[in-house]
């Protein structure tokens, strides 16, 4: 990841603009070339895991460029996780170096670590050992200053210590198929799981995606208002260093930012991807009036009536949509820009080059006919390498032959483009967020009043679904809708914690287990009645 900076210092373009901070390609280089530097001063090697906790700005890509400079792996942390996830991925992940960075106007990381990490106060700051997280060594902070946290100051100016020379040499070592990413992403287990990419899977298939699909060359101007802890963040910002484009970050979305954004930087690739952010910015007060006709292409996840509504809003501007995870270093599919109407609206589009796709029964893993609806496979050079401590699951998605199954239903046309028909998991997607079912299900049982939950998805119209939860009270136990959710916030994400809560004292049940389906079913009635 490293070299895709530096081989483009040479241009004049802007690479990475904030609404606060901009850099020329030049002066990135230097800038993550100074990270690495610090990083190293404090004594991090090669294949150290290093975690970043920060808003989306300009440090976070200096850190996640400079860690890769050292052959160290960046473990990007969702900024919306709480105490209760954070102290469990920073010590699964066997993190060593933690830099973390004011919330802005999202959440207070200091407050929340200091909660996770409360036995930092009075160590030295470049040797903590912590009871609740046995690799880390130091907490970096751009922010205030916490006692037992390295400072900014203290942090830049170690660069000092480590010479250019040390890190160019050990950035020469790093290898094509080494881990570049730990990148945690929420399934059907009761806890994130840590998806191995590499540096070829983030690399190779961000320039694929990048030159095949977006059509990118320096000319370009991308914006992207994911978070940097998502492949959807990274790896598009990847592709834009891999033909030397500009890439945009809205920071904190904010419409009145993002609309200003999209058309004073004459942006023409716009990587909105869920619909309730692409609608903050069509139902602005100002869009009507604002010049937007640089943008040619955009990419939304969205059902085909919605895709339609898009671009008949934006008519200059082409619509498409996309099949991609985490485990696939995002875009798995994509129809090009110039397909017909029909298949940019109406399918997820072809493969990228080098990866294979199949469409197998879920029980049988024999491959269906095209047409046919069933879970998707796939494997490839961006397949990701397994998940971190957890051979188990592993090999229970990877078969022997490299595939991968995704839990994820489709179907396929005679041409192979796929179209999307739902999950075989056990999993919610809130407002494009994974969320575990049983995760939650996991956190809400520790309540002293709480004998059984079950968390399904309920309808929302702005978040496509959110968490209900179905709870059976230990007997004589007595709880309130609002306890279980105030039990929750704070200590899971906002994103997770369920907007509903229902008490029941019988289940539906199929044998010895509890009907999902039939939960959804009640939650979505009474939401309609």
């Amino acid at each position: 990841m490293g070299d895709l900076v530096d081989g483009r210092a040479a241009v004049s373009n802007t690479a990475v603009v904030f609404p606060e901070a901009r850099v020329t390609y030049a002066e990135l280089a230097e800038l993550t070339d100074r990270f690495a530097r610090s990083l190293r001063s404090l004594g991090v090697e090669p294949g150290d895991k290093v975690a970043i906790l920060m808003p989306n700005q300009l440090e976070f890509v200096a850190a996640l460029i400079g860690i890769a400079k050292l052959g160290a792996v960046g473990v990007p942390i969702n900024g919306r996780f709480k105490a209760n996830e954070l102290s469990y991925v920073i010590d699964h992940a066997d993190v060593r170096v933690l830099v973390t960075a004011a919330g802005g106007t999202g959440p207070d990381y200091a407050a929340i670590l200091e909660e996770v990490f409360p036995d930092a106060a009075g160590q030295d700051a470049r040797a903590l050992n912590l009871a609740s997280a046995r690799g880390l060594r130091q907490i970096i902070s751009f922010g205030d200053p916490v006692p037992g946290w390295v400072l900014r100051s203290e942090f830049e100016a170690a660069a000092e210590e480590t010479p250019l020379e040390e890190v160019k040499t050990l950035q020469a070592r790093v290898l094509v198929r080494g881990t570049g990413l730990l990148m945690y992403t929420s399934g059907t287990t009761a806890k994130p799981k840590g998806c191995l990419l590499s540096h070829e899977a983030l690399v190779r298939h961000s320039g694929n995606v990048a030159q095949t699909r977006f059509l990118l060359t320096e000319e370009d101007v991308f914006w992207d208002p994911l978070p940097l802890f998502h492949c959807g963040g990274i790896c598009p910002m990847l592709g834009c260093f891999s033909v030397g484009a500009t890439y945009c970050h809205a920071g904190h979305f904010n419409p009145d930012v993002s609309l200003r954004m999209l058309a004073d930087e004459r942006v023409t690739v716009a990587y909105p991807a869920f619909e309730t952010i692409w609608l903050g910015i069509l139902n602005h007060p100002d869009f009507e009036t604002t010049d937007l006709s640089s943008i040619r292409l955009i990419q939304n996840i969205a059902t085909p009536e919605k895709l339609a509504q898009f671009e008949a809003r934006m008519p200059w501007a082409r619509q498409v949509s996309s099949y991609g995870s985490t485990e696939c270093a995002t875009n798995l599919t994509l129809p090009h820009p110039d397909d017909p109407y029909e298949v940019r609206i109406g399918t997820l589009g072809h493969p990228l080059d080098g990866m294979e796709v199949k469409v197998v029964d879920p029980e049988t893993r024999r491959e269906r006919d095209p047409g046919t609806v069933g879970e998707l496979c796939f494997r490839g050079y961006s397949r990701f390498d397994g998940y971190y401590k957890d051979e188990a699951q592993t090999a229970a998605t990877i078969d022997e032959d490299g595939w991968f199954y995704t839990g994820d239903l489709v179907s396929a046309d005679k041409a192979g483009r796929l179209v999307y028909a739902g999950r075989l998991k056990d999993m919610l997607k809130v407002g494009g967020e994974n969320v575990s079912a049983l995760e939650v299900e996991d956190y809400i049982a520790r309540h002293e009043a709480v004998d059984i939950v079950q968390v399904v998805s309920a309808p929302d119209a702005r978040y496509t679904e959110v968490p209900a939860a179905f709870i059976q009270l230990r007997p004589g136990a007595s709880a309130e809708a609002r306890e279980i959710i105030d039990f929750c916030l704070g200590q899971i994400a906002s994103f997770k914690v369920p907007r509903y809560v229902r008490f029941v004292t019988e289940w539906p049940m199929s044998g010895t287990k509890i009907q999902k389906y039939v939960l959804r079913k009640w939650i979505a009635d009474e939401l309609r009645s």
